[in-house]
């Protein structure tokens, strides 16, 4: 009876079964114990650009210029606060941090304590304040690093307090006042007897008292001037009972363009720290310039024959005479997949429209080869730059534009860029 076995490559039987992983075991031993050819300081140099064909783009003398416009705006004294959480909406905490200090900013402001920790670390000894009440777990790491948070409930006010005293600390907080977001914050009306809750405790020192308008940048000003007006009660109420309410703040990037009568002791800059404007209200009174440019490299050109489709679904067919080119972003790179279809870029300063469906690492455009077009022909290589946010000779595409076409804001859409390409600060 034949014996059970494997045909071999020249046609005979073999009873020793196939080993699948030979390859790799034979390449891992060729590898091992073998000395790296290349040195850590050479494989360090090679540019993160040339790791991967898009990257981002961030021009710190933009956060320089938007955070001078602000400054010039506060009456003289006010000081002003530079928000940096989200890593800086996007663009970068730490050289965005150094870069608003250096241009007017007394203070940062964070959200979260790992983002306030990540400052510290970085050798910030400027305040610093979280927007949010944190966990009680995290006292030890606010006091040891002397990072401010927002205090609105008594429990984490006392447990806060109690840390603070027992290491002969004290455990400076700003007072959070909801005046009509209903978000956080102690109610308007009873800031007062919040502080008769927790008054008694030697350790707490109400270095500051803020709030937040959730209208700043609309154009009604009807909900506006009630929380305005509830805020100045609740400061006014702190004061006759005796409580000194230390640093006043409220105004957001809105406030600091519309409202100077809001401005109080601080006021926050936040998104138009960055470039962007708060409300429509403002385009063409304020001088901000935005930051952030997206680009990337073509990786790919196809001459892609008429009615051939083009990426998942093949909801784009070739009309012809085109060249489809691929770039190394989608929306895993915050380049959203609603925009597929709809996004164009720009290559040697000429629109191109987007096709396909975007993926999650890659996505197409459409370069028109017809000699009839309005455009001179393009003639579109591997290795071309191509701005996806930015400017290239007189055309431009912006983040606003982009949050329009998605129906967001200019924040989500920034931050979502942030996520895995490199972020080149100019």
């Amino acid at each position: 009876m034949e014996k059970d076995g494997f045909i071999n490559m020249f046609g005979g039987r073999t009873d020793a079964a196939p080993d699948p992983y030979r390859c790799n075991r034979v390449a891992r031993d060729a590898y091992e114990g073998d000395p790296v050819p290349f040195s850590e300081e050479e494989l360090a140099q090679i540019d993160e650009r040339s790791r991967r064909w898009a990257w981002i783009e961030v021009e710190q003398s933009a956060i320089a210029h938007n955070t001078r416009a602000a400054k010039a705006k506060l009456r003289p004294g006010c000081r002003l606060m530079a928000v940096v959480k989200a890593d800086a909406y996007g663009h970068g905490a730490i050289p965005c941090a150094r870069t608003a200090l250096a241009s007017g900013a007394d203070s940062l402001a964070v959200a979260t304590v790992d983002e306030a920790l990540e400052l510290r670390r970085a050798g910030f000894t400027c305040p610093l304040v979280i927007l949010a009440e944190p966990p009680v777990a995290s006292i030890p790491l606010l006091l040891a690093n002397r990072i401010q948070p927002a205090v609105y409930t008594p429990e984490f006010a006392l447990a806060y307090g109690e840390c603070a005293d027992a290491h002969n600390m004290m455990a400076p907080f700003h007072l959070a006042v909801n005046t009509g977001m209903n978000r956080i914050g102690v109610r308007y009306d009873q800031v007062v007897e919040f502080r008769r809750q927790i008054g008694f405790h030697r350790a707490l020192d109400q270095v500051g008292t803020f709030t937040h308008f959730a209208t700043a940048d609309c154009p009604d000003h009807f909900d506006f001037d009630m929380q305005l007006r509830r805020f100045t009660q609740a400061i006014n109420s702190l004061r006759a009972a005796g409580e000194n309410p230390g640093v006043v703040h409220a105004g957001n990037s809105a406030v600091i363009f519309r409202y100077p009568q809001a401005h109080f002791d601080m006021a926050r800059l936040g998104i138009s720290l960055y470039g962007f404007h708060a409300c429509d209200e403002l385009r063409g009174t304020a001088d901000l310039r935005p930051a952030m440019s997206v680009k990337a490299r073509i990786t790919s050109v196809k001459d892609v024959p008429l009615g051939d489709g083009v990426s998942y679904g093949l909801h784009y067919r070739s009309p012809g005479l085109v060249k489809i080119c691929t770039l190394p972003l989608g929306y895993a790179d915050g380049f959203n997949r609603l925009l597929s279809g709809k996004a164009k870029v720009i290559l040697n300063g000429q629109y191109c429209q987007q096709v396909g469906n975007i993926c999650m690492d890659q996505c197409m455009f459409e370069v028109n080869m017809r000699r009839g077009s309005k455009w001179p022909v393009l003639d579109p290589r591997e290795g071309d730059v191509v701005t996806i946010i930015g400017r290239d000779g007189d055309a431009e595409l912006t983040i606003t534009d982009m949050a329009r076409d998605l129906g967001t804001i200019e924040h989500e859409v920034a931050i979502g860029f942030s996520h895995r390409m490199p972020r080149i600060q100019k």
